[in-house]
């Protein structure tokens, strides 16, 4: 007897390698998804929070309203960029180039460019501060590369405000005393309603222009991570 059922035919579809790089859509989709969230890793991930609080505090302590807000935060973007470079140079080169021509999955290249953020934070990261945010996730790492992004970043953003603060306090410093002496002379002198800023100012300025200020506060910002 024979059987009239037939065998089910099979279909196989072979994509050969047109799967091993990432679609345009998908691309896009990244770009646009990056693009929405770098304010967010600017402020997390680079220099820029240390940056633009010291410039602020820069500003605050000769008692001026210039440059303006947009100018301190023009220059904290593109030091912050000139810190980086060589790490995002890094990223570009171990991640983001091999998940694009396809010889590594998104992952992959995701854990491949995390490392050299994750080291240029960690050694800019006080080990208290890091130590701390551990204990509180009940995280016990062997070492500090083990330690998640979750746990590292809130540690890099303490570290850098501390770091930020510590630099402004000596900034202070030298027009704190400027403005005590030009003060105590007025008293002196019996001229008190005269206002003290009035006349600390033109020496303020004077001296940051004579130390070179803006350089000596950008060679400290490059020089000394922490």
């Amino acid at each position: 007897m024979v059987s009239l059922v037939a065998a089910a035919p099979s279909v196989t579809i072979n994509f050969g390698k047109t799967l091993s790089k990432p679609s345009h859509s998908i691309v896009i989709f990244l770009a646009l998804a990056l693009i929405a969230v770098v304010p967010y890793l600017l402020v997390m991930v680079t220099g820029f929070t240390r940056t633009v609080i010291v410039l602020g505090l820069t500003r605050n302590a000769m008692g001026l309203t210039m440059p303006p807000n947009q100018v301190l935060t023009g220059i904290a973007l593109f030091l912050s960029l000139f810190m980086m470079s060589p790490v995002l140079s890094q990223m570009n080169q171990v991640g983001l180039q091999p998940y694009l021509h396809g010889k590594a999955s998104f992952s992959q290249a995701f854990d491949a460019a995390e490392k050299p953020l994750d080291s240029w934070m960690l050694a800019q990261t006080r080990t208290q501060d890091l130590t701390m945010l551990e204990a509180a996730a009940h995280q016990h790492p062997k070492k500090p590369t083990e330690a998640p992004l979750t746990t590292v970043i809130p540690a890099f953003l303490l570290s850098q405000l501390e770091s930020a603060f510590v630099i402004g306090f000596v900034i202070f410093v030298p027009f704190l005393v400027i403005d005590l002496l030009v003060s105590s002379t007025l008293m002196s002198m019996g001229m008190m309603m005269l206002p003290p800023t009035l006349i600390s100012l033109p020496f303020k300025i004077l001296l940051f222009v004579v130390v070179d200020g803006w350089s000596l506060i950008v060679h400290a910002l490059l020089a000394s991570p922490r």
